[in-house]
């Protein structure tokens, strides 16, 4: 499926490029999206290093089996494939909940973390299992509780309500999860999905390859017994800690109880913006300083422990770069020939009488292929037509709603070597398609 849909944007590009005179913006379009794949990974290696340290520890002390254990019968129906106990499980859970918080650059090294756990279990190296592929549709269609960035454009902007997309968005993504999931479980079982690689047993894939680098996928530590049970300090400091990060929770939601004046862009925000907000500023503190206390209360040497995850992040990058550079030199051909824009005015005609705005035509083209695209669309849109707009806010929801499943696809399945993405951009897509729709008929009934 990637081959076709990589081939199809390349000639596309040239093509289309060649027509219109614009094969020079084809070659820049190459070239700049190299670079954004070389600086987007880059960037990445740092935020890796913390996360998959922070990850170290939740695992040597524990923490991600018991996770993984007091959600498995959700869990279980997922991803039956894998193991209640294993720790993609967990990786898979934390990861889900900080795409639900927004928490972008915790979500990611969690979630390539998770499909590294998860490529431990696949019998066809190179193949997306059926997990695999249901992870990868969750995350493009991941239930966000509050659509940050998108509330920040219609707040620069001027609206008089940019919070109003709070429900929208909500609603909107868990029509595109459910949609997403049932996709993913409905697809795995068509033949034109089947693996196309015979199954290679993982004790005997495991003996043919060559010993990763120290640091790199590492998990002999990971087998041994679990920690010993917290003492008595350690549970006296996390308590102290919970108390700590609740009394800066409650004083972030309802500062009159502390009698501390409310700020002007908090006091008309319902509370559960706020509660939403908080969580987002208080959660990556929380477990940079949980995750490590409860490792070292279960006696987990911290330091050393840590320093073997953040090795992780940087064999991960590598593997990616090759994967994203291709897939983002595609997208900036495409676009830079002007493909989006043919696409736009071919679909009109047929979305008009559809009461779909046009003026949301490009960027809902746009949201599968390039974030930071989208959000000069979504910024372009809310500038002309207003931020109270209607269809600004429509466009807003659909930001809030959707993901870029293309750089999910490169980034993720690139960790871990996977070329045949089977039906993961498929159902991606059609998460992607649902969220498009919900937006506006939820946004037309509400607001």
């Amino acid at each position: 499926m990637l081959n076709y849909i990589w081939l199809a944007l390349v000639l596309l590009a040239v093509a289309i490029g060649g027509w219109n005179d614009h094969l020079k913006d084809v070659t820049n379009g190459a070239l700049d999206g190299a670079k954004t794949a070389v600086t987007i990974a880059l960037g990445l290696i740092g935020i890796m290093a913390v996360w998959l340290g922070v990850m170290r520890l939740a695992e040597r002390a524990g923490l991600v089996q018991r996770i993984a254990r007091s959600l498995r019968p959700l869990m279980q129906r997922l991803f039956p494939d894998v193991p209640h106990d294993h720790p993609a499980m967990g990786s898979m859970l934390m990861n889900m909940a900080a795409n639900m918080l927004g928490l972008g650059n915790a979500a990611t090294p969690l979630g390539l973390r998770a499909m590294r756990d998860l490529e431990t279990l696949n019998p066809r190296p190179g193949v997306a299992s059926n997990a695999m592929c249901t992870f990868l549709a969750i995350n493009t269609s991941s239930v966000q509780l509050v659509p940050a960035t998108a509330i920040a454009i219609l707040a620069a902007s001027g609206s008089s309500r940019p919070t109003a997309i709070v429900g929208t968005a909500l609603l909107a993504t868990l029509c595109a999860a459910t949609v997403a999931v049932i996709s993913a479980k409905t697809f795995e079982k068509w033949p034109i999905f089947q693996p196309k690689r015979d199954p290679v047993p993982v004790e005997e894939r495991k003996s043919q390859e060559a010993p990763p680098a120290h640091g790199v996928f590492d998990d002999e530590a990971l087998s041994q017994p679990p920690a010993a049970r917290p003492a008595r300090w350690g549970s006296f400091a996390l308590i102290v800690l919970a108390v700590f990060f609740i009394t800066f929770f409650l004083r972030m939601v309802t500062p009159g109880l502390f009698r501390l004046p409310v700020p002007a862009d908090v006091a008309n925000q319902p509370i559960f913006v706020r509660a939403v907000n908080a969580l987002s500023i208080l959660a990556i503190p929380f477990l940079l300083s949980f995750f490590p206390l409860y490792a070292a209360a279960r006696g987990v040497k911290v330091y050393d422990e840590f320093v073997e995850g953040a090795k992780e992040g940087f064999g991960v990058i590598l593997k990616i770069i090759p994967f994203l550079v291709t897939m983002l030199v595609a997208i900036g051909m495409f676009k830079g020939a002007g493909g989006i824009d043919l696409l736009t005015r071919a679909l009109s005609p047929i979305l008009t009488p559809l009461h779909f705005p046009t003026d949301l035509v490009p960027l809902a083209l746009m949201r599968p292929l390039s974030g930071s695209a989208t959000l000069a669309l979504l910024t372009d849109v809310v500038h002309r037509l207003g931020p109270d707009n209607i269809v600004s806010l429509m466009a807003a929801t659909i930001y809030g709603s959707t993901e870029t499943t293309f750089y999910v696809v490169a980034v993720y399945f690139g960790a871990v070597g996977v070329k045949q993405t089977r039906h993961a951009i498929p159902a991606g897509l059609l998460a992607d398609l649902t969220g498009v729709i919900a937006s506006v008929i939820i946004c037309r009934a509400v607001l």
